[in-house]
C-alpha cells in the first residue's frame, strides 16, 4: 500500500515540486494551500492531486483539515511543513503585525500541523516529518528578523521532535534551502538578483526541483536512520 504524504503550501513554488516529486516516487499525495483558489484547482488539474484548503497557522483549521485529509486519502505517514510567508522590514520599522504574521505562518504552521499527526504516527510505528526552513535560520539577514526567527525555531523545533520520535520509527529533519526561483523573489529587482547570485559559488539560483529530490529521500523508508539533521542546499553559499 502506498505511503500517504500531506504538503503544506503544497500547490506552488517548492511545495508544488514536492508534492509532484512524491507523486511520481509512489506517494498519495494530499496538497495544502492557504488562499488561492485559482492556483491550486489549476494544480489539482494538471496534477491529479487532490488540494484541501486551511490556514496552517490556524490551529483547529489545522485539525479540522488533517481529519479531511485522513478522510478522504488516508492517514498520514509523511508530513512536509512548507506553508511559508514573508513580511519584509528592517527591525526598526517592522509592525508587531508583520512579526505575527510570519511567526503564525511558517512557525506556528510547523507546531499545529506536526502535533495533528504525531499520535498517528506514534500508533503505527513511522512516521517522516520534513520542514523546509532556510538559509537564513542558519545565518540571518536584513530586514528579516521575522522570517529568521521562524525558520531557525524550525530547527529546533524540529532536534527536539527527532528525539521523541526516535524510538517510534518517526524521523524529523529539516531542508535549508538557500535562495531557490520561486515567486518569492519574483520582485526582486535585478541590481539585488545580481547580488544575490554572485554570493553563491555555484553561480546561479536553485530549482524547486533540486529540494524536491532531497525531500523524497528524506522521506523514504530507508532514511530511517537520518533524523534531527539539516540538510543545507544552497549552491555553497554557507557551508557547515
Amino acid at each position: 500500500m502506498s505511503r500517504v504524504a500531506l504538503v503544506t503550501g503544497g500547490t506552488r513554488g517548492i511545495g508544488e515540486a514536492v508534492s509532484k516529486a512524491l507523486k511520481a516516487a509512489g506517494y498519495k499525495v494530499a496538497a495544502n494551500y492557504a488562499g488561492n483558489d485559482e492556483a491550486a484547482n489549476a494544480f489539482k488539474a494538471a496534477n491529479d492531486i487532490p488540494v484541501f484548503k486551511w490556514d496552517a497557522g490556524d490551529f483547529q483549521a489545522c485539525e479540522q483539515g488533517v481529519a479531511a485529509v485522513e478522510n478522504e486519502v488516508g492517514p498520514i505517514d509523511v508530513l512536509v511543513n512548507n506553508a511559508g510567508i514573508s513580511r519584509d522590514a528592517m527591525l526598526q520599522k517592522m509592525t508587531p503585525e508583520q512579526w505575527s504574521e510570519v511567526i503564525r505562518t511558517d512557525l506556528d504552521s510547523v507546531f499545529n500541523m506536526t502535533r495533528q499527526v504525531i499520535n498517528g504516527m506514534r500508533e503505527r510505528g513511522f512516521g517522516r516529518i520534513v520542514s523546509i526552513s532556510s538559509i537564513n535560520g542558519q545565518q540571518g539577514m536584513l530586514g528579516l528578523s521575522n522570517y529568521c526567527s521562524a525558520k531557525a525555531g524550525m530547527i529546533g523545533f524540529t532536534r527536539a521532535v527527532a528525539l521523541e520520535g526516535a524510538r517510534k520509527g518517526i524521523t524529523a529533519n529539516a531542508i535549508a534551502p538557500g535562495y531557490v526561483a520561486t515567486e518569492l523573489l519574483a520582485g526582486v529587482s535585478e541590481k539585488v538578483m545580481e547580488h544575490i547570485v554572485g554570493q553563491i559559488p555555484v553561480g546561479r539560483l536553485g530549482q524547486a526541483d533540486e529540494v524536491a529530490r532531497c525531500v523524497v529521500f528524506l522521506a523514504a523508508d530507508e532514511s530511517a536512520w537520518i533524523t534531527g539533521s539539516t540538510l543545507t542546499i544552497n549552491g555553497g553559499q554557507l557551508m557547515d
